[in-house]
């Protein structure tokens, strides 16, 4: 049989066997010069990237966001006009697991978005929580390493975990959010997407507005019990990497609608909480919720590789009309994720197709690994040139963000707002959101996580940390401690085993919309 498709080396020369290495004989040794083999086994031994120090394990797809409302008064970036449609691609992820880590760990999921508008790419990189742990960057190693793995049993420590929690009260809130029913999804597909961070909208006009994302899943909310996600994490891992490849494949194609919440720009000065704290939300009632549109998605990747493993989400992608804002996280993202790409990925990790943005690229950066895109020999390298370079154009930038700030340069953790509390926003999630059968199963979980706590001092700590959050909840939590074992005694736990479910498929959780 012919085949016209015949194996090359990736310089392009046909190769003579994929299966025989060259030889001295029939038995002797294999020889260096057989350079098809070298490169086989070097391309083999470098196939994979380091994984990301967070958000490793994840999936995504491709789709389109429409702009079905009208929020040009508030900002002039392209994508959010009526009837703009953009092309985009998002990643789905767990923040603490590794590559290999099952999908149903209490987690929270990564919420990252690469908007391709046509005047650059738009990354909005959040959570499925609308707050987060810690509200300065420089915490952000700490909590990630007291997350990860002991140094010397390479083992997952609740110990350690919460040593970090309790000497953190900003954790709270979202803590109390983990540790409720939606803090183990039961698809990708069947929860919400926050920006988390405040962002800065400009208009036309010039004028500024603080603005805070809310991705509503359209499918409806629906979480698992812990009962449910330890017995589906030896079943199948991938959960939900399978099922969002399975549903876009079978045509039934997720949703989300997009709303905003917009503070005006003198508001924040007097607002009643630091509105730039990424540990708080901003209640409703003080900023309703305004619709913008409705995002899609309808293509599973053809490689995941190189279309999802190699896709790199940076909050420093800003465009026209979008600008950042006070939040320390968020000012600590902005360098600390594109520096990750360039080390992860490669130093021209945005001319990867995946990453390459749509509209026109007219850059000074030169050279480097992985550099295969470059301007005519003609055309000057640096700026400013009298040889017809590409220049700023403040206009066209739309320069118009920023904030006033004045001060001395001072490290500082002192509140400027009445209600710069940490547990208060906590509290509200627990008594004014929840139900008392959510309550009572946030106390179970609580009361099963810091069961394996094995030092006396941080499960004290813990107990009065839950007692801040809500008396109630606190009481629960200290009465249903079990006595810590000591961990070197033969056959013991530290915990009673999770006991066996039915059909888990059959017996989620649902979740009342429009909390």
């Amino acid at each position: 049989m012919t085949d016209d498709t015949f194996t090359t080396t990736n310089s392009g020369q046909p190769v003579a066997s994929d299966q025989h290495s060259q030889s001295v004989g029939n038995d002797g040794s294999i020889v260096l010069t057989d350079h098809y083999l070298i490169e086989k086994l070097a391309q083999f031994n470098r196939e994979r990237v380091p994984e990301r120090v967070v958000h490793a394990k994840g999936g995504g797809a491709f789709g389109h966001f429409e702009t079905t409302g009208d929020v040009s008064h508030y900002t002039r970036a392209a994508l959010f006009q009526p009837g703009v449609d953009t092309k985009l691609v998002i990643r789905f992820s767990s923040v603490a697991g590794e590559q290999g880590s099952p999908d149903t760990w209490r987690d929270p999921r990564g919420f990252a978005i690469k908007f391709y508008t046509s005047e650059g790419n738009y990354d909005l990189v959040g959570n499925n929580t609308p707050v987060f742990f810690i509200k300065d960057g420089i915490k952000f190693p700490d909590f990630i390493r007291s997350q990860k793995r002991l140094p010397g049993s390479h083992l997952r420590d609740n110990t350690m975990q919460w040593d970090f929690w309790t000497l953190s009260p900003e954790s709270a809130h979202q803590v109390t959010w983990l540790m409720g029913d939606r803090g183990i999804p039961s698809s990708w597909r069947h929860m919400n997407g926050y920006g988390s961070h405040t962002y800065q909208w400009i208009n036309a006009d010039g004028e500024r507005f603080w603005v805070k994302y809310h991705f509503h899943t359209d499918q409806g909310h629906d979480v698992l019990t812990q009962d449910q996600a330890d017995q589906i994490a030896g079943q199948d891992a991938d959960l939900h990497i399978r099922d969002l490849y399975a549903a876009i494949e079978r045509g039934d194609f997720p949703t989300w609608t997009l709303k905003v919440q917009v503070m005006p720009y003198e508001d924040a000065k007097t607002y009643r909480f630091n509105p730039f704290d990424l540990t708080k939300v901003w209640p409703h009632e003080d900023y309703p919720e305004i619709e913008v549109g409705r995002l899609t998605l309808d293509t599973n990747p053809e490689n995941y590789f190189a279309q999802i493993e190699q896709v790199a989400f940076a909050p420093s992608n800003f465009v026209p009309g979008i600008d950042a804002s006070p939040d320390k996280m968020l000012q600590a993202r902005i360098f600390s994720y594109a520096d990750a790409h360039r080390y992860r990925v490669g130093t021209n990790y945005q001319q990867l197709p995946v990453n390459a943005p749509q509209s026109e690229v007219h850059s000074y950066s030169k050279e480097g690994a992985m550099n295969y895109s470059f301007p005519p020999a003609s055309k000057p390298v640096y700026a400013p040139n009298s040889f017809g370079g590409p220049h700023a154009d403040p206009a066209r930038a739309a320069d118009a963000g920023g904030w006033r700030s004045d001060g001395e340069l001072v490290r500082s953790a002192v509140t400027l707002h009445a209600e710069d509390d940490d547990f208060g926003q906590a509290n509200d999630l627990v008594n004014k959101v929840m139900d008392q059968e959510q309550r009572d199963r946030l106390a179970l979980n609580v009361i099963g996580h810091v069961a394996q706590v094995t030092n006396p001092e941080i499960r004290d700590r813990a107990v009065q940390y839950w007692k801040h959050v809500d008396a109630w909840l606190g009481a629960q939590v200290e009465a249903g401690l079990p006595p810590i074992k000591k961990v070197d005694e033969p056959g013991e736990q530290l915990s009673e085993p999770t006991p066996a479910v039915g059909d888990w498929a059959q017996d989620h959780v649902a979740v009342p919309a429009g909390k």
